[in-house]
């Protein structure tokens, strides 16, 4: 089984990758169609990319002389259970000091709203 060299937190943590991986996500795209528009030359794009592939983030195919990138199905799996563990979490702890800080109050008299 393939393992992954570089975390995916790590390879999203640069925020010019994470707009090469947002363009990869809209669709498949070349280096070229994916660099354009953004402030870094096509060969940083590339090694964007080449970090994104060894994080499984996205794929690559040849389709002639082109490789175009594409989003990998699965590879936000990880993040997204870890995000929805820190998200349980919080609510459970939230829960928790909610209950703790209640104090109840005297019954309102009867007959008031």
């Amino acid at each position: 089984m393939e393992t992954s060299t570089v975390d995916p937190w790590h390879a999203l943590a640069d925020p010019t990758r994470r707009e090469v991986f947002a363009r990869v996500a809209r669709g498949q795209g070349s280096v070229t169609e994916i660099a354009r528009d953004l402030p870094v030359s096509r060969p940083a794009v590339s090694q964007h990319l080449r970090v994104l592939l060894d994080a499984r983030l996205v794929d690559v195919r040849r389709q002639g002389r082109e490789r175009l990138y594409q989003p990998r199905l699965s590879g936000l799996d990880g993040l997204r259970r870890e995000l929805d563990s820190y998200w349980n979490q919080t609510l459970s702890t939230f829960k928790d000091v909610a209950e703790q800080a209640y104090e109840p109050t005297a019954a309102p008299p009867e007959g008031a709203p």
